[in-house]
This record gives structure tokens, sequence and C-alpha cells, in this order.
């Protein structure tokens, strides 16, 4: 780290209500990814990495890791604990936009709230992948990487919150008598769910795929899918989209193997019995090229003289000068 000015109290107040932006996360990162960012960020701001570095650098990345990188971790790396600090940002949000304030300055948060639905994953995801690069080079990018970030992931829960909180009723309502004596009678308690819903981070991974499919994105959907599998080994849609994307790339032993593991889990799929004919017809295409340029080229058959080798022609026994018929002679 460089540069470095003294640690603010806002990173903390900010880190409490957005920890994926403290450690420059999606809102889409499962247990893997965050420990992978969390030993990332620990290795960049180790004591023992800034030793050399002026004071003000080593305090501050002191600071920095004790205050808000370890209290961040603590808050993610379990999922129900992940459940909470999302149910506790979609309820912001949903305040936000009631208020009317839900304004974000960063401008890339600004055109996330603008995109078709769409494309709305690949540019949140595309978006946190580039501004994080540096997060962590100064304080000052720290700073900045922190406020637009919480503003990003704001605008993304804006635009996939599917239940916003409806307005409040105002004014009398009539009552039924008898609704009314309803209510009076006391009803058993039922315990209310607190919990939030579970995400499906497979479910991501392949919403994400798909999407780098339809853009012929090859190698991107390749990443997401098997990162899903990872999570869902059984997943035949998955597995199906990952025979796919092989199979466009060429690379026919993958999507073999993607292809049968389909067929395997339901012999009926119709997507991979059809890529799965494609696939053979192009294996075998392939196939006959091959064999048809390892085949000799066909050389044309030269015509040799009958009698003689080229240049030399058969001695004529009936011409007198001949010296062979003149030994006959005994001349």
């Amino acid at each position: 780290m460089t540069n470095a000015k003294p640690f603010q109290d806002e990173w903390i107040t900010v880190s409490e209500k957005d920890p994926y932006a403290a450690l420059g996360l999606s809102l889409n990162a499962e247990d893997r990814r965050i420990l992978k960012r969390y030993r990332q960020i620990a290795k960049l701001l180790h004591p023992d990495v800034q030793v050399g570095s002026h004071a003000p650098i080593s305090q501050a990345s002191e600071q920095l890791i004790a205050k808000v990188i370890n209290p961040a971790y603590q808050r993610l790396k379990q999922e129900k604990s992940r459940s909470e600090v999302l149910a506790n940002m979609r309820f912001r949000v949903r305040q936000l936009d009631r208020q009317g304030k839900l304004l974000p300055s960063f401008e890339s948060a600004q055109q996330l709230l603008r995109i078709p639905e769409a494309e709305v994953e690949v540019f949140y995801e595309n978006t946190v992948n580039q501004i994080i690069a540096k997060q962590f080079d100064s304080t000052d990018e720290f700073a900045a990487v922190l406020s637009g970030l919480s503003q990003l992931n704001l605008a993304f829960l804006h635009r996939k919150i599917s239940n916003p909180i409806r307005p409040k009723r105002t004014g009398l309502v009539a009552v039924d008598p008898a609704s009314k004596a309803t209510e009076a009678t006391p009803k058993p308690e039922t315990p209310s769910s607190t919990e939030p819903p579970v995400i499906n981070y497979a479910e991501k991974y392949g919403m994400r795929a798909r999407t780098y499919l339809s853009q012929r994105n090859y190698d991107l959907a390749i990443q997401e899918l098997r990162e899903g599998l990872k999570i869902t080994p059984n997943e035949i849609e998955l597995h199906s989209m990952l025979g796919q994307a092989y199979l466009m790339k060429k690379s026919y032993g993958m999507a073999r193997v993607h292809l049968k593991r389909v067929l395997e889990l339901n012999s009926s799929h119709s997507v991979a019995l059809k890529y799965s004919q494609v696939l053979e017809k192009r294996v075998a295409e392939k196939r006959k090229a091959e064999t048809q340029a390892l085949l000799p080229d066909a050389k044309p058959t030269k015509v040799k003289p009958n009698n003689a080798k080229a240049g030399k022609s058969k001695p004529d026994k009936s011409n007198p000068e001949n010296p062979w018929f003149k030994r006959i002679l005994g001349q």
C-alpha cells in the first residue's frame, strides 16, 4: 500500500452496512470466493509485506485489516450471517427507494439502474472485477472503491428486489362486526419465520453462463459453469450448457463427457440428445478430413519407351551399315 492517509472512521460505518464492499466482493460471492479474497487482502496488508514502508503506511494497513477487513470477513464467512447482511441491505434499499433517496453518484451505479434487465448480472460482475483491481494500492483507492462499490451493490439490489414494500394504507376502513368478533377470539401464536431466503449460488452461475453463451463468450461461460458444478455436481442444466460451450470451442472430448453425463441423469433430455448428434457428426467430419490429409498425393504414371531407356534406341538390324550385321556376314 502506498500514499496512505490517516485512517477514517467513516470506513468502519460503510463496511458495517456493506461488508461486501469492504472486501471488494460482489453480492453473489459464495464461501470459496469470499475466503480466497480475504486471503489475498490479508497477504497484501500483512506486516511482513509492509516491512520497510513508511510508518503511516504500516499503521494504516494495520488499522484497515483490524477494524474493517477482519470484521467484514467474520460477517460473511458463514451463510447465515451473509443472509442477514443481505436482508438488512434489501431493507435499506427499500427505505431509500420509498424516500426517493436512491440517487447514486457513482457513474457505474447510475448506469446499472438504466440498462436492460438481461444485461444486469454481467454488467454488475464485470464492473466489480474492474474496480477492485487496485482497491488496496493506497488508502485513497480503498476509499474510492468502498464508496463506489457500496453504491453499486445498492443499485444491483434495487434491480433484483421482486417484492417491494407496499405503501401503508391511510384513512378509516369499515369493519364487519362478524370479523371483529372473530378477531376478538385469541388465536394460537405461530412462530414467524425470520430466516431470509437461501441464495442459490449455482443458479447465479448458470444465469451468468447463459448470458455469456448468448454473447458467444465461451471461455467465461465455461468458467462460470465449472464453478457452479463445484456447488451442485449433478445439476443437469449446468452439464448441458457446459457440453454446448465445449462443442462450440471444438473441444469435442470435454463436450462428450458433459453431454454423456446429462444423458446418464436424464436419458430423454432433448437438448443433450440434439447436441450429441451434432457432436458425433462433427467428430466424423474431422476424422474424414484428417484421413484425407494423410493419403499420398496421386502421381501421374510415366509411359516409358517399349524397347529402350529414355534417350537410347534399339539398334536397327535391317540397316546394312550396322556393325552387328557386318559381323554376321564376316566382314
